[in-house]
C-alpha cells in the first residue's frame, strides 16, 4: 500500500512518477523501497489515467444492507435474552448475599 500512496501523492504534487521519485518518497516515509516492486508499478501505472480512476472510485455503490430479522424471530429471541438476564442478576444477588455472610461469619 505504501507504494500506492507513495505514487498518489506524486501525482497530486504534480511529480512524475518514476521510480527515483517513489523511491523518494518512500525513504522520507521510513519504508525501505524493494526496487522490483518500484519497476513493477512504475510500469504499471504508465498507462493509467489517475484523474480518470480517482474521479470513479468516488461513484461506487455501497453495498445493500443486510434484510431487518422478521417481528416473530424477534420476539422469541427477545424473550430469551431476558430471561437469561434475569437468571444472571439472580446469579449475582446470591453471590453478593454469600460474600455478605462470609464477612459475619
Amino acid at each position: 500500500m505504501e507504494y500506492i500512496y507513495g505514487a498518489l501523492l506524486l501525482h497530486s504534487a504534480g511529480k512524475e512518477i518514476d521510480e527515483e521519485n517513489l523511491k523518494k518518497v518512500l525513504k522520507e516515509a521510513g519504508v525501505d523501497a524493494d526496487d522490483a516492486r518500484l519497476k513493477s508499478l512504475v510500469a504499471s501505472l504508465k498507462e493509467v489515467k489517475i484523474d480518470e480512476v480517482l474521479k470513479n472510485a468516488g461513484t461506487v455503490l455501497a453495498a445493500p444492507s443486510a434484510p431487518a430479522p422478521s417481528d416473530s424471530g424477534s420476539k422469541s429471541e427477545k424473550k430469551k435474552e431476558e430471561k437469561k438476564e434475569e437468571k444472571k442478576e439472580e446469579a449475582h444477588s446470591e453471590e453478593a448475599l454469600e460474600g455478605l455472610s462470609s464477612l459475619f461469619g
